[in-house]
């Protein structure tokens, strides 16, 4: 990477790492905690790739102070994981299981030990069953209890854990969860899934005043998945067409947020969703955030078709194993407009990563180029958008473990570790050293340990 690339990362850049509950911990039924809509998803035949589920996944569970250590050893500033809902109110409201949340007290103290800041996520999809059984997210009542959530994990943790997103992704849990049926809930419903966006972004600001008052001191943010829309051709409807796309996909959370409104030019979206707006609820959910993190993995390419706005695929480009196009200046694209349309006090990239097809060869190693160039290319384009004005502060590869891909079941490998699966031992692919010997030429000298008391 140029060295004039890298010279806009300020000395205080956080470098770190994203994982997700589901994905990694495993101990689906250990503890006291309960079901959630993706152990009750990936347990139904048909939805997940070889009936494959987070029952075992990575067994971060049982396995996190080892894994902590493998962290300390890349040599990361912060640790960003989700709290799985269940495992902390196993009925998603009432009672609150005190084994549940003393498993994340032990997390956030071990990675305090090591020198690492705690970014923590309070949702990262999985619902707990019994609000789904009652509603789900379509219903106002599941915003409510998110608050409630919020405030027995804050009250517990809030004392270490200074950074707090509230959501990750709602346009995904949105979307493909509610309309598309690829993801839990599995629901196939447009109003479901513009009822589920309009609650999750309520339940995002009753949390953020939430967490304040738990934690003054707190940074709290939201994480949205967020993509440049480039039009395919310089045609009017081209260019129609990737507006629209930019207005499903990114103004339809990025307005309410910043500007307390749901994009005008959506209509059909509008009117599904003014029945649910309430007086108060906007000015709710554009309450004042500390950060907005960021989750970019490709481009929106469009073009205009018969039935809307339609992706296109660029046949020569390089793509991941997801299909996803490699193309690190729309990341560059996306965090400069961000900036210049929503001026985001700070920005984290809260993950940014690639899946390709790993394996170990002859003498156990895991050698990624592909994803070395992946992400020495995409942080390159992170250092050139930060010399173009844009505030970011840090910058999460996903993922720090080979884990649980949603519908696509283990298939899917985007870790800077490989997990192999059977054993579930630990092997740092080439990528890991990569990204340590990076961090580390960016740091310029080694952390010392910080002296943790009680």
């Amino acid at each position: 990477m140029p060295a004039e690339s890298v010279s806009s990362f300020p000395a205080d850049f956080v470098w770190g790492a994203a994982t997700a509950a589901y994905q990694i911990e495993g101990a689906a039924r250990a503890d006291g905690r309960g079901e959630s809509v993706w152990d009750r998803f990936s347990a139904t035949p048909g939805k997940v790739r070889s009936g494959d589920t987070g029952e075992v996944a990575c067994d971060f569970y049982h396995r996190y102070r080892d894994d902590v250590k493998l962290m300390r050893e890349l040599g990361l500033d912060a640790f960003r994981f989700s709290i799985a809902w269940p495992r902390v109110l196993p009925d998603g409201r009432g009672r609150v299981n005190a084994a549940g949340l003393d498993f994340y007290d032990r997390l956030v103290d071990a990675l305090l030990a090591q020198g690492l800041e705690p970014f923590a996520t309070l949702f990262h999809w999985d619902t707990p069953q019994p609000l789904e059984d009652a509603g789900g997210w379509p219903v106002r009542a599941t915003a409510e209890a998110f608050v409630e959530y919020a405030e027995a994990v804050v009250g517990r943790l809030g004392d270490r854990v200074r950074f707090w997103a509230t959501h990750n992704e709602p346009w995904v849990h949105a979307w493909i969860g509610h309309a598309w049926g690829e993801h839990a809930p599995g629901r196939t419903s447009e109003a479901d899934a513009v009822a589920a966006a309009h609650h999750l972004l309520l339940s995002h600001g009753w949390a953020v005043e939430a967490i304040r008052r738990a934690a003054p001191d707190a940074q709290v943010g939201i994480v949205l998945n967020l993509h440049h829309a480039y039009p395919h051709s310089p045609s009017p409807e081209d260019e129609a067409a990737a507006w629209q796309m930019d207005g499903e996909g990114n103004r339809w959370f990025l307005d309410p947020i910043f500007r307390g409104s749901y994009p005008a030019d959506l209509l059909e979206r509008n009117e599904l969703v003014a029945p649910l707006v309430r007086d108060g609820d906007l000015a709710a959910i554009a309450a004042p955030l500390d950060f907005l993190g960021v989750n970019n993995y490709f481009r929106f390419l469009v073009s205009a078709g018969d039935d809307g706005p339609q992706l296109v695929r660029n046949q020569e480009a390089q793509h991941t194993e997801m299909g996803w196009e490699v193309y690190p200046e729309g990341l560059h694209a996306l965090l400069v407009r961000v900036a210049r349309d929503y001026a985001p006090t700070v920005i984290y990239v809260t993950e940014n990563g690639a899946a390709f097809g790993d394996v170990r060869v002859h003498d156990g190693s895991v050698h990624d180029p592909e994803r070395t160039a992946y992400l020495e290319t995409y942080i390159d384009a992170v250092s050139r958008a930060i010399a173009d004005g844009a505030p970011v502060k840090g910058y999460f590869v996903w993922s720090f473990l080979d884990n649980f891909e949603w519908a696509h079941g283990y298939s899917k490998r985007f870790g800077l570790v490989y997990i192999d699966y059977p054993s579930l031992e630990r092997v740092p692919k080439d990528s890991f050293y990569w990204y340590r010997d990076f961090v580390a030429s960016r740091r310029g000298a080694p952390r010392p340990l910080p002296v943790v008391t009680g």
